[in-house]
């Protein structure tokens, strides 16, 4: 009888150990998914650019951005200007404005830096203005980081591959370009348009 006992005393301890074990891996793997990060590719006519995006670090701002995708509205739109940043999101082939939905919190405070290869929210003078422009930085533009007590460009994401094709976009010939009587410089000479912006996993 005592045998029998501890036999069964065991066994119990063993499932228990099992489940033990079953729920820590399911939890850290569910707490893995969770951690990750989605990443977009965007098919220029030059070529095309991975982005990693921070969902963790800028919620907010990847939420706008992976709705604008996923709705197809950047499908079609022009790289507009190249100086220090690539700057699109805004304008179809002909330099028609896309109608946008509001604009949205900012948060550029949020640690990340506008460095090299990371890809950021274009917006007005005022903080919560930007919508669907976004730009991706040639440089460490540290002027665009919040300085003390303000507001700056909200970084949510960096360029993961295609840092090639972001580099040759950098270097291309650009001028002046008037638009309904008014002037944009540094716009590329010859267009590049943004194919399309799919999420990829």
């Amino acid at each position: 009888m005592a045998v029998r006992r501890v036999r069964w005393f065991v066994a119990v301890l063993l499932a228990v150990f099992s489940l033990t074990v079953l729920s820590f891996g399911q939890a850290k793997a569910a707490k893995k998914s969770s951690a990750k990060h989605p990443v977009v590719a965007l098919e220029t006519t030059m070529g095309t650019i991975k982005v990693e995006l921070y969902s963790d670090k800028a919620p907010v701002t990847v939420k706008n951005f992976l709705d604008y995708v996923n709705s197809g509205f950047y499908d079609g739109t022009i790289i507009q200007r190249v100086d220090f940043v690539i700057q699109g999101g805004g304008y179809t082939e002909n330099w028609m404005v896309k109608p946008t939905r509001p604009g949205i919190q900012n948060e550029s405070k949020n640690g990340l830096k506008n460095s090299r290869y990371t890809i950021s929210m274009a917006r007005y003078d005022a903080p919560n203005s930007a919508t669907s422009q976004f730009f991706i930085n040639l440089n460490d533009n540290t002027h665009l980081d919040p300085p003390a007590g303000g507001w700056g460009y909200a970084v949510f994401g960096k360029v993961i591959e295609g840092m090639e094709v972001v580099d040759k976009i950098g270097k291309v010939k650009t001028a002046t370009k008037s638009v309904q009587g008014t002037p944009f410089p540094n716009v590329p000479v010859q267009p590049i348009v943004l194919k399309s912006a799919k999420v990829v996993s």
